[in-house]
């Protein structure tokens, strides 16, 4: 399993590097079977974080040619969804949407070999984007009602829409990345990853497979 972690303007470190670290650890457990990189939608660059003392470099431009899951995180800042609230949240999401970005998530979406999962904010990204339309999805509490897209909100630790995954807040990261490695790659892998880093997924992932809820 490839990787391709999309960094953009303002990104939340830890919706970035929880994740990283479950992967690049499955790759030393898995004898290389998992590779992660930091891309962005300009191609190599040094990409600001929403924290001013923390950058991050990506190698590469986003390759929807190269089958893998795009790992897209939410923002830091000021936890307005205001986009006119300059730093805040929205304002970051609205500068990241204006990007090349979610023309690259789009073609992934579109390819039966790639997989988009998003963290925290990173849903609202997309819903916004209209990359989600129909589908389910979970983001930060803030934003679960995904007002103004139409997307299926979902009240979820993490959602599983086959080639679209999604979770809640920063570290739920964690428990997406541990879910694709064990989906991917397999439980014995993701079970040694977990023990190292001392995390047990919480929470049922959420699908639209099995049985509907019913009350009757």
């Amino acid at each position: 399993m490839h990787v391709q972690i999309a960094l953009y303007d303002g990104f939340d470190p830890l919706d970035v590097l929880g994740p990283f670290e479950v992967f690049h650890s499955a790759g030393v457990f898995s004898g290389g079977g998992v590779t992660t990189e930091f891309v962005s939608a300009e191609g190599a660059r040094d990409v600001p974080s929403g924290f001013p003392s923390i950058k991050l470099t990506a190698t590469s431009a986003v390759d929807v040619n190269k089958k893998s899951v795009i790992v897209v995180p939410g923002a830091a800042g000021s936890l307005s969804l205001d986009p006119a609230v300059v730093d805040g949240i929205g304002w970051i999401l609205s500068q990241a949407r204006s990007t090349e970005l979610p023309d690259r998530l789009g073609e992934a979406l579109a390819r039966p070999d790639m997989t988009v999962a998003t963290v925290c904010g990173g849903s609202i990204l997309l819903a916004h984007a209209g990359l989600a339309d129909g589908r389910p999805l979970v983001t930060h509490e803030r934003g679960q009602d995904l007002a103004g897209t139409k997307a299926v909100p979902v009240e979820a630790r993490m959602v599983d829409d086959g080639n679209l995954l999604s979770c809640g807040n920063v570290t739920s990261g964690l428990d997406l990345a541990l879910y694709l490695v064990e989906r991917e790659v397999g439980p014995r892998v993701a079970h040694a990853v977990s023990e190292l880093i001392r995390h047990e997924r919480r929470g049922t992932v959420w699908s639209t497979t099995g049985a509907p809820v019913s009350l009757a």
